[in-house]
């Protein structure tokens, strides 16, 4: 199965941009409502405790010293350990919100469902049911249930599906 994935992804261009830089997106870790604080209080943590204790193994520090979300091999399952080990208050499961900063989409001219082969490899793994399919083909996120897990991009063989960051 991951053979086929990895030859589907090979014929998939990457996010480069025109003069060959990669454009970053940074994603953040969830339950928190002031994404300046990362920038502010995370690099001052000497622990990374968000990071260390992270279940899925999701988080890594970035260069600027603070949080970022890898969703390229598994997903967020919203456990709360970051923020229960976030010592700074960055992370503050009573104060911040159950979701990642971003809006997820299907890439319809990558999207191998939309040409008319059967695929259902990001809807198997939503945890919240946020995929939905018009017949077999044609899948959509739907935003008022997607809650920006990432399980789906993680699984997508032609890397259909991107996210645009919120807030």
């Amino acid at each position: 199965m991951e053979d086929r994935r990895s030859f589907f992804r090979s014929l998939v261009p990457s996010n480069q941009s025109k003069e060959g830089k990669v454009e970053p997106k940074i994603l953040r870790p969830p339950y928190s409502k002031n994404l300046s604080l990362f920038l502010s209080e995370c690099p001052t943590c000497e622990t990374y405790a968000c990071a260390t204790n992270c279940e899925e193994e999701i988080i890594v520090i970035g260069e600027d010293k603070t949080p970022i979300l890898n969703l390229k091999d598994r997903g967020c399952t919203f456990c709360e350990v970051c923020a229960e080990a976030c010592q700074k208050g960055v992370l503050d499961i009573k104060e911040g919100i159950e979701q990642i900063n971003a809006r997820f989409y299907i890439d319809t001219k990558a999207c191998m469902a939309h040409f008319g082969t059967i695929c259902f490899s990001c809807k198997e793994p939503c945890i919240d049911d946020a995929i939905l399919f018009n017949g077999m083909f044609n899948p959509i996120i739907d935003e008022e249930r997607c809650t920006g897990c990432g399980f789906c991009m993680s699984r997508c063989p032609s890397q259909a599906i991107g996210y645009e960051i919120i807030g």
